[in-house]
């Protein structure tokens, strides 16, 4: 058993309700999973220096991380972007990365906040182990997570 956290920023509750499925089907596998939100007083800010974080989720306490978050103007939020830049170490922890996007397709944007998201992990020393793309206009929404759900079995 892994105590895991689940740290998203949501913003139309996209990111959210997929977190809320990742986080049934890790407890159904016998896992301790909470799921926290990323939160800023400046919610549509671009520039992540300017960004005020209300809630700054600690990291500390898990043994692996999933970070969420909605793709925005073809990149990772800049409130995930802020959070994970001002996190000090992730070391020693198994770190899985997910966004969702309204585009139909991941190279719309997905592809390159994923990119993004791991880049920053992996500065960070955390070891990513997994990532998905949801594309919520598509029509394999649905199996996209499921498929994010299948491959979490393996990896925790």
């Amino acid at each position: 058993m892994m105590k895991i956290g689940i740290i998203i920023h949501s913003e139309t509750g996209n990111t959210f309700s997929v977190a809320q499925k990742l986080k049934v089907g890790l407890i159904s596998s016998g896992h301790s999973v909470s799921i926290d939100k990323v939160i800023a007083a400046n919610d549509r800010q671009q520039d992540i220096q300017k960004i005020n974080l209300l809630t700054i989720p600690d990291v500390s306490g898990y043994d692996a991380i999933i970070f969420g978050a909605p793709v925005r103007g073809f990149s990772l939020s800049p409130i995930l972007a802020a959070y994970l830049s001002q996190l000090e170490t992730l070391q020693g922890k198994k770190v899985e990365c997910f966004v969702t996007e309204f585009f139909p397709f991941p190279w719309m944007g997905g592809n390159r906040a994923i990119r993004q998201m791991k880049n920053i992990c992996e500065s960070k020393a955390g070891k990513v182990i997994g990532t998905g793309i949801i594309n919520w206009s598509s029509k394999h929404r649905q199996e996209q997570i499921d498929h994010i759900l299948e491959r979490q079995s393996s990896l925790f």
